[in-house]
C-alpha cells in the first residue's frame, strides 16, 4: 500500500526542523568548535549536532520511519546530519519530488575514518584480527618481571597503564623500562598510558599496629587450595626477582645453603606448625611455597629439615608494622577528621558500650566546607555506605547505614565518596604537577582522574604547554557524578589538543551515580564520545575474578563480550593477568564478528542446518 503523502510530508518537516536545530546549536558554539584541534574539527561540530538530536523525543518519528523500512536513526552518531540527509532523500523518492541537498558535517565514512584515525594516534595500531585494544593495569612487581611482561605482549596486551597513585619514579621507571624491553624483543608495540592521581578524596593513615604479615594461599569459595602462596625469602631490601605474595628478610649466610626441595619449619605467631617448600634459587635469595595461611612476626624462627645443614636455624629479620583495619558495622558511627592523625578503632568498656567511636582522617580538606548534615558518603568503592549526621570545622560525624554484617574492614588509602556534594576541585594537584614532569618524559598519553570541570582540563593544556609535551595524549576519566554531567563541555575542551580518550572508570562511577544506573550512564558515555569521535576505554573489574583468582564468572563473560563496543578494554592486575589477557583477546575477536559498536554483525550462524520433520499423510 502506498504511503500518505501527507503522513511523508510530517516526517520530511520533522527531519528538517531536526536539521535546523542541529545548525543552531553548531553556530551557538562556534567560539568552541574555532579552538579544538584541526583534527577535531568535524567531530566538533558532529558532537553539538548529535547533542541536539538527543535534545529531542524522536521515537514517534523513528516509528515511522521503520515502519517504512527506513532507517530509524539509532546508528546516527557518528554522522548525524548525513543520516538527516539520507533518510529524507528517501521520502522525496517516496514521494517523487527532487531532494534538496542540505550541509553535511561528517559523511558515513568520514565518521569511521575518523574515529579509526583517532583510536590509533592515541592507543596505536589496531592488532591483528581485533580492533578493540586491550589495556593492563601494571602492578609493582611488574618493574621486576620482565618475562612477564614480554608474555603479556605476546599473549595480546597493546596498552600498558601506570597508576601515579602508587609506587614511586623508580618503579615506574622500571616499569617503563621493562616495556620497552619487551617490545624491542618481540616486535609489538605497546603505549603508554600514566595516570595522574588527582584530587580523589581518600582515606587517611591507620594507628600501626605489631611487626606481623599475614600469608595466605589463594583458595576458592569453597575454601579449597588453588594455589600455593609464592614467598622471597632473601637478605634484607633485596627485591623479587619474580611475582610473589610475600617477602621475608633472612640472613644471607644461611640462605646460601638452601636449595630446591629443601623444608623449612616454622610455628606462626598462633602457634601453628607450617612449613615452607623451597621451589627455586634466584640470585642471594630463594622462592618458597607456603600451603597453609601463616602469621609470620620479626623473630620467627625458621629450620631446616636436613641433617647436611651447617646452619639449622635463622630468625625472620624485621617485619613492617602490620595495619589494623578499622571493622564497621550497621548503625556504627565513624568520624572523620580534617588533621591527619592516625585512625584507630572504636573504644568499648566492659560491658560494651562505645567509650569513643572510631575515626579516620580524609586527605582532602576542602571536605568540610562543601558538605551537609543528610548528605550520603560511601567508603571504598561503596562497600561500606553511611550519612552524614553533623559537619564541624574539624570532623565530620557518620552513621554507617550499609555494611557486611560480620562487618566491613576499612583501610588506609581507600576511596571517599560523596555524590550529592559539589566539592568544586578544579585544578591539578601539586602532587599532579610533580607526576607530569616524569610523564611527559615517559608515557604516550596522561590519564586526568577525577575531572569535573572543564578549568582542570585547562589547567592541564597549560602544565603541558610549560613542560613543551605537545604530543602527549589526553585521557580523560569519567568517575563522578558531575563529570558525566559536564561530558560535553569536557569533551569540546580535551579536543583542543590531539590526541584525546575517555575512560569509564565504571568503579567509582557507579558509586556515584548508583548500581542501578551505571548500564544507562556507560550507554550514554559511549554515544556522546562516538559522536566527538573519541576512543573510548572501558574500564573497572573486567575478568576481575580470573584476573585476581584464577576462574571468571559467568557474569564477567558477558561483561566482557560487551566491552568489545569500546576502542579498548581494561585488565587490572591480578596473579592470573596473562589469562585474563589470553581469554579477552579470545573473546573481543569474536565479538568482532557479531558486532561493531551497536550495530549487529549478521554473519553466518555457527548452527546446523534445520532439517523440518517430514509427516506422514493419512490415507
Amino acid at each position: 500500500m502506498q504511503p500518505d503523502e501527507k503522513y511523508l510530508r510530517e516526517l520530511i518537516a520533522q527531519l528538517d526542523k531536526l536539521h535546523q536545530d542541529a545548525l543552531e546549536l553548531e553556530t551557538k558554539f562556534s567560539d568552541a568548535i574555532r579552538q579544538v584541534h584541526p583534527s577535531f574539527s568535524k567531530s566538533a561540530r558532529n558532537l553539538l549536532h548529535y547533542l541536539s538530536l538527543r535534545q529531542h523525543d524522536i521515537r514517534k518519528l523513528q516509528e515511522g520511519l521503520a515502519s517504512l523500512g527506513l532507517s530509524s536513526l539509532g546508528r546516527a552518531e557518528g554522522h548525524v546530519l548525513a543520516s538527516l540527509q539520507a533518510v529524507r532523500d528517501m521520502l522525496c523518492h517516496l514521494l517523487d519530488c527532487t531532494p534538496i541537498k542540505k550541509q553535511v558535517a561528517v559523511s558515513y565514512t568520514e565518521s569511521s575514518e575518523l574515529l579509526d584515525s583517532h583510536t590509533k594516534e592515541l592507543l596505536g595500531p589496531a592488532p591483528e584480527k581485533r580492533n578493540t585494544r586491550i589495556m593492563v593495569t601494571f602492578s609493582t612487581d611488574l618493574a621486576y618481571d620482565h618475562e612477564l611482561v614480554k608474555r603479556m605482549l605476546l599473549a595480546g596486551m597493546d596498552c600498558a597503564r601506570i597508576n601515579c597513585a602508587h609506587d614511586s619514579e623508580k618503579v615506574w621507571r622500571s616499569m617503563v623500562q621493562s616495556i620497552q624491553k619487551a617490545e624491542k624483543e618481540t616486535g609489538r608495540h605497546c603505549k603508554i598510558l600514566m595516570d595522574l592521581m588527582g584530587p580523589k578524596l581518600r582515606t587517611g593513615p591507620l594507628k600501626p599496629g605489631p611487626a606481623l604479615l599475614p600469608i595466605r594461599p589463594i583458595q576458592n569459595a569453597l575454601g579449597q587450595l588453588v594455589s600455593p602462596a609464592k614467598v622471597w625469602l632473601a637478605p634484607p631490601g633485596t627485591p623479587s626477582e619474580v611475582p610473589v605474595d610475600a617477602t621475608l628478610p633472612v640472613d644471607a649466610a644461611w640462605l646460601a645453603q638452601l636449595q630446591q626441595g629443601d623444608k623449612l619449619k616454622f610455628s606462626d605467631t598462633r602457634g601453628r606448625k607450617r612449613t615452607f617448600t623451597v621451589i627455586q634459587r634466584k640470585g642471594s635469595g630463594v622462592v618458597a611455597h607456603l600451603f597453609k595461611t601463616s602469621y609470620i612476626g620479626t623473630g620467627t624462627s625458621l629450620t631446616i629439615k636436613k641433617k647436611t645443614a651447617l646452619e639449622r636455624t635463622t630468625l625472620v629479620g624485621a617485619l613492617p608494622a602490620s595495619i589494623a583495619p578499622i571493622t564497621l558495622r550497621k548503625d556504627d558511627l565513624l568520624v572523620l577528621t580534617k588533621e591527619q592523625v592516625p585512625g584507630e578503632p572504636a573504644l568499648y568498656d566492659a560491658a560494651g558500650h562505645i567509650i569513643k567511636p572510631a575515626h579516620i582522617a580524609c586527605t582532602l580538606p576542602e571536605v568540610f566546607s562543601h558538605v551537609k548534615n543528610g548528605q550520603p558518603i560511601l567508603f571504598d568503592d561503596g562497600k561500606i555506605e553511611g550519612v552524614i549526621m553533623d559537619v564541624s570545622e574539624d570532623a565530620l560525624l557518620v552513621k554507617i547505614t550499609q555494611a557486611k554484617e560480620t562487618g566491613s574492614k576499612l583501610l588506609y588509602d581507600k576511596g571517599i565518596n560523596l555524590p550529592e556534594s559539589k566539592l568544586q576541585l578544579e585544578g591539578l594537584t601539586q602532587q599532579d604537577r610533580e607526576d607530569l614532569s616524569f610523564v611527559v618524559k615517559h608515557a604516550d598519553a596522561v590519564s586526568l582522574s577525577f575531572v569535573n570541570q572543564p578549568e582542570m582540563i585547562e589547567d592541564l593544556h597549560q602544565e603541558l604547554k610549560r613542560l613543551k609535551a605537545h604530543k602527549l595524549g589526553i585521557v580523560l576519566k569519567i568517575e563522578t557524578k558531575e563529570g558525566f554531567r559536564n561530558l560535553p563541555h569536557l569533551l569540546l575542551t580535551v579536543m583542543k589538543t590531539h590526541p584525546a580518550g575517555v575512560m569509564i572508570a565504571r568503579g567509582d562511577l557507579a558509586v556515584e551515580c548508583g548500581w542501578e544506573r551505571l548500564a544507562e550512564v556507560q550507554e550514554e558515555i559511549l554515544w556522546l564520545c562516538e559522536a566527538a569521535h573519541i576512543p573510548v576505554i572501558w574500564a573497572t573489574q573486567v575478568l576481575e575474578s580470573l584476573s585476581k583468582k584464577g576462574r571468571p564468572s559467568r557474569a564477567e563473560i558477558t561483561d566482557a563480550a560487551m566491552s568489545q563496543r569500546a576502542d579498548c578494554v581494561m585488565l587490572n592486575k591480578g596473579a592470573f593477568v596473562l589469562r585474563a589477557i589470553e581469554l579477552l583477546d579470545d573473546i573481543l575477536k569474536r565479538m568482532q564478528e557479531h558486532q561493531h559498536k551497536k550495530t549487529s554483525m549478521l554473519r553466518l550462524l555457527h548452527v546446523s542446518e534445520l532439517e523440518l520433520p517430514t509427516t506422514k499423510q493419512k490415507k
